[in-house]
């Protein structure tokens, strides 16, 4: 890397993650074969950005999550973690990344403080380097540092799982599908303590199913779909990929005839208005107000659409 961290401290100036020829082949049995869940993935992930790792159901992103984890073994390629070569210092790459899990991983005997102060030891942590009863002010466990995990509500377990994947102070922090399930207010709490870390310059990655989450958060946007990634770029960059704008026109009265234009369709909503979608690279604007006027209509309101992110993954993965 071209900025590399000393003793795994300081500031990155250069990239967090470095991917290059990644792959990970699964053996199979019988008629089936070997299943390759990567297939040479190259990806630069920036230090102190938020970015987002995107894509269906069995596309490998928790593959790719869990090799960043050290608990997949790689079948080829290189992973560069913080400046540390995953190979050659496997120790120093693992310690400087905490991943949050899906799944709710938690002894039910232990009590949050008991879980982080494990966590950490597992870690090497240091008694006096331990910020345990930080943690549980940031997840906003503090009243509940000391009841056993199991008599937590499904929500203050993920917090805890936030906790535990801090306990190490990691540069790097691995969000895997954080608000599945979850209510609208740990939602919030969640994304409140994702900015205040970042903001702290704690590189973010987020896996999520909520599109819209991902469109408001992060600063860059990975889409991995059957193993490969198919798009890398800055959030605004790929919602500019698609040039697909809907115009919505309000009539003064109902009307029988819609408008009819080259490249354009015409939906008409529940309220009256009609959405007319169109390409901004085949149709100017004024060629759709031409269209309307044509048809006899009198505006009495207009305002336009955007594509928004979901329209750019289903863009990119249908066809894969």
């Amino acid at each position: 890397m071209s900025d590399q961290a000393a003793g795994g401290k300081g500031t990155m100036h250069g990239n967090a993650i470095e991917i290059r020829g990644l792959r990970k082949t699964y053996g199979g049995t019988g008629k089936s074969g070997p299943t390759e869940a990567l297939k040479g993935i190259d990806l630069d992930i920036p230090a102190g950005s938020v970015f987002g790792l995107l894509g269906p159901n069995g596309a490998g992103k928790s593959t790719l999550i869990n090799i960043l984890a050290g608990l997949v073994i790689k079948s080829a390629g290189t992973v560069n973690i913080w400046g540390f070569d995953q190979d050659m210092n496997p120790r120093q790459s693992r310690a400087a990344i905490g991943v949050m899990p899906q799944e709710l991983n938690l002894d039910p005997f232990f009590t949050p403080r008991a879980a982080l102060e494990v966590q950490a030891g597992l870690y090497g942590v240091p008694r006096r380097d331990r910020k345990s009863d930080e943690i549980l002010r940031l997840i906003g466990l503090e009243d509940k540092a000391n009841a056993y995990a199991r008599s937590l509500s499904g929500g203050m377990r993920r917090r805890l799982l936030l906790g535990k994947a801090l306990v190490h102070h990691p540069h790097i922090l691995v969000l895997d599908e954080p608000t599945a399930g979850v209510d609208i207010e740990l939602r919030q709490m969640l994304w409140e303590n994702i900015r205040a870390l970042n903001a702290q310059g704690m590189t973010i990655i987020l896996t999520t199913h909520y599109l819209e989450e991902a469109e408001k958060i992060c600063g860059e946007i990975g889409i991995i779909a059957k193993g490969a990634l198919v798009a890398r770029d800055s959030t605004a960059d790929l919602l500019g990929r698609l040039d697909a704008k809907t115009m919505i026109i309000l009539p003064e009265t109902p009307s029988e005839r819609m408008p009819k234009a080259p490249g354009v369709s015409v939906v008409t909503r529940p309220d009256g208005a009609l959405a007319i979608t169109y390409r901004t690279s085949q149709t100017p604007a004024e060629a759709v107000l031409e269209a309307v006027r044509n048809a006899g209509i009198t505006i009495r309101d207009v305002k336009t659409e955007q594509a928004d992110l979901e329209d750019v993954f289903l863009d990119l993965t249908r066809s894969r």
